[in-house]
């Protein structure tokens, strides 16, 4: 938490912009969040809250389209030097930070080393970098050890990413979180003011120098419309849903399912989908027992499996989850149906058939869930009957989660086990591509393939080799992935501007009222 006197530094900092703010009280948004967020800190701090503020007044060097595909922001343009083991970025020449300074490599190559020093997600692309230097004024070159392809998905994802600040702020910012009065960015708001438990308040940013395009996703164009976008805790669901209807709020976030069918028949609500999915992973054991090095067996647990069924038990209304095999939604850049077919058969008298030809004598399979998280529970409870009915003898093991977390990591004490999985901005961040997540899936077909999506920075070939891994998971079975699982929002139809869907956090430039 900030101390008080440096909240008492905020407020007074920021006294004529609160003045300003409440003169123009009609031109405000304001947004009902769950809580407070930490800090607005981009570097350390992952949290989505923090980032859904916090975006509309930081920017990196590149964000993300319509599709998830990496795209420049305060980059112009980019290359690729000495067989992907140099990054040459130029930088855009018309952008200026909220405190007046325009922007040069030197802020870049400040925010940069401070990210990947202390930043929640920077030792990812930085344990593979030799150097970061500013060779020009609007020039950086970053040298790496061995050609690494997801670096520029990691630069465009802003949460726990390479933000740029100004190198006054960042050259002397170590792991913790910067104080607000150095939130400073070059976004199309800027930091207005911070009264706890009350709000924070971003302000329009008018001299603002939005990149250039046709707005997609998070890219393109960005034109602040609003005066300023209040963002106020309102812990109670029941509140941030009632206050929206009553006009209270102009938008609210992280609304329960069971809600969704009744908001989503009522004029005066809006719902709004969340583009980035979870969805749930059942990982099977590569180290120990009967599932261990037998890709048969596995692939005839997969093929007893119905995921809809389970969908709708443990999730409910229909537009809140997809049957969706691929481990990217579609529309995606990522997306692929590589291997799906195998994705949601059902068929228990194949399966059984499978099970006895891969040698499968009923030996008991160790299936872990937690009752902390009720669709792991709920969609587990599915699968058992499915499992029982072609053959299979599941010993369902019930934990809460710290327990499960503790467990999953000793090979001898399970065979299957549930857990879930976030939005990454590029697959190798997915859980079961890392060797050492228990599952431990580290065969040498995934290492070849594993290797050659690493090194590429071509996004045709890492699609194409990104196909081929998916295939090779369906085949492997390493983890079985559950369906897509969207969590929503609730807006006011007055709001302009916000589409069907958030990409990953909602946004707020070129929304109006």
């Amino acid at each position: 938490m900030f101390r008080k006197n440096r909240w008492k530094t905020v407020l007074a900092a920021a006294l004529a912009t609160s003045m300003a703010s409440t003169a123009f009280a009609a031109g405000t948004l304001r947004y009902a969040t769950i809580g407070e967020p930490p800090s607005l800190d981009q570097h350390v701090v992952t949290s989505d809250l923090a980032t859904t503020i916090a975006h509309h007044m930081f920017e990196g060097l590149y964000t993300f389209d319509a599709s998830n595909a990496p795209v420049p922001l305060l980059a112009e343009s980019d290359r690729i030097e000495d067989g992907g083991k140099t990054i040459v970025i130029t930088l855009r020449k018309d952008v200026t930070f909220h405190n007046g300074e325009d922007m040069t490599s030197a802020d870049v190559v400040a925010s940069l080393q401070r990210w990947g020093e202390h930043g929640s997600r920077g030792s990812l692309l930085f344990a593979n970098v030799e150097s970061v230097e500013a060779t020009g004024d609007h020039e950086v070159t970053i040298r790496l050890k061995e050609p690494f392809g997801p670096w520029k998905n990691l630069m465009a994802f802003i949460n726990g990413g390479p933000a740029i600040y100004p190198a006054s702020v960042a050259s002397g910012a170590g792991k913790e979180p910067i104080a607000p009065e150095q939130y400073i960015g070059t976004g199309p708001y800027r930091f207005g003011e911070w009264q706890p438990n009350r709000h924070v308040e971003l302000v329009r940013f008018d001299d603002y120098d939005s990149p250039s395009g046709e707005p997609s996703g998070y890219g393109g164009a960005r034109k602040a419309e609003f005066d300023a976008l209040r963002f106020i805790p309102v812990p109670d669901v029941g509140t941030r849903v009632s206050g929206l209807q009553a006009g209270d709020y102009d938008y609210a976030e992280n609304i329960p399912g069971d809600l969704f069918a009744d908001l989503d028949a009522n004029p005066d609500v809006k719902t709004i989908l969340n583009g980035g999915p979870i969805f749930g992973l059942v990982f099977l054991n590569s180290k120990d027992g009967p599932l261990k090095e037998n890709f048969a067996l596995r692939r005839a647990i997969q093929t007893a499996l119905n995921k809809t069924p389970a969908l709708q038990v443990a999730i409910g209304p229909e537009k809140l989850w997809r049957a969706n095999g691929s481990f990217q939604p579609e529309g995606n850049v990522w997306y692929t149906d590589a291997g799906t077919d195998n994705f949601s058969k059902g068929d228990a008298a194949a399966a059984k058939s499978l099970a006895a030809e891969a040698g499968y004598n009923g030996e008991p399979i160790k299936f872990m869930v937690s009752t902390n998280y009720a669709f792991h529970y709920d969609t587990a409870i599915v699968y058992t009957k499915q499992l029982a009915q072609a053959g299979f003898n599941i010993d369902l093991q019930v934990y809460d989660w710290a327990t499960l977390i503790k467990k999953r990591s000793q090979p001898d004490q399970w065979d299957l086990f549930f857990t879930h999985h976030g939005f990454v901005p590029d697959p190798i961040l997915i859980s079961v591509m890392n060797d050492n997540y228990p599952g431990w899936w580290a065969t040498p077909e995934k290492a070849a393939l594993k290797a050659k999506f690493t090194a590429s920075s071509d996004p045709a070939e890492r699609q194409k080799l990104w196909s081929e891994i998916q295939a090779l998971i369906y085949e492997q079975v390493p983890t079985m992935k559950t369906g897509d699982i969207y969590t929503y929002n609730i807006a006011s139809p007055r709001l302009e501007g916000l589409g069907e869907a958030t990409l990953i956090w909602p946004h707020f430039w070129n929304v109006s009222k």
